[in-house]
């Protein structure tokens, strides 16, 4: 099997497992039990890891949507998704790799306040940090796409990879 199946297969494990943990805080906060905390802060922490591989994903569908040349990580214990190849895209690929992430973050948020009941401690901390994470990520990654959208090299990084690695 290749990595992209893997990979997809492993972030849908941990979003199922993300949405039981929840309905299990819901539970167990509805029975009065000391256990709902730890496990509302543990759920809530799972949404903001879902959200954020959303926003890899988002990403890296912006990136394909455009034939961007990417390289996908050696295993699945990866911090990015994938690692953009500055060198061998363009400006326009670049844009719309950016704009993947940021539309699927918009798309996460907009789903989160749908769904979640903040009558709940662990929807009250899914939510907060998942707007602390998208706040965080606007914060670093759209100066950025906005310099290269004005005519910025495109950035080389923890998160990239030069013309000389395969894809």
């Amino acid at each position: 099997m290749s990595m992209m199946p893997k990979l997809l297969l492993r972030d849908l494990a941990l979003v199922a497992a993300t949405v039981a943990l929840v309905g299990w805080s819901h539970v167990l906060q509805t029975a009065a039990s000391a256990l709902h905390w730890p496990l509302a802060i543990l759920a809530g922490a799972l949404v903001a890891v879902s959200g954020y591989l959303a926003h890899e994903w988002g990403h890296l569908l912006g990136a394909l949507s455009r034939g961007s040349r990417v390289e996908l990580p050696p295993q699945l214990a990866a911090v990015f998704l994938f690692k953009f190849d500055s060198d061998r895209n363009d400006r326009r690929q670049f844009l719309a790799m950016s704009m993947g992430g940021f539309i699927a973050s918009i798309l996460v948020v907009a789903l989160l306040l749908a769904v979640l009941d903040l009558h709940y401690w662990a929807d009250r901390i899914a939510l907060g940090l998942v707007v602390l994470g998208v706040a965080a990520t606007f914060i670093l990654e759209v100066p950025g796409a906005w310099k290269v959208y004005k005519g910025a090299p495109l950035p080389h990084g923890a998160a990239f990879v030069g013309g000389d690695t395969q894809a």
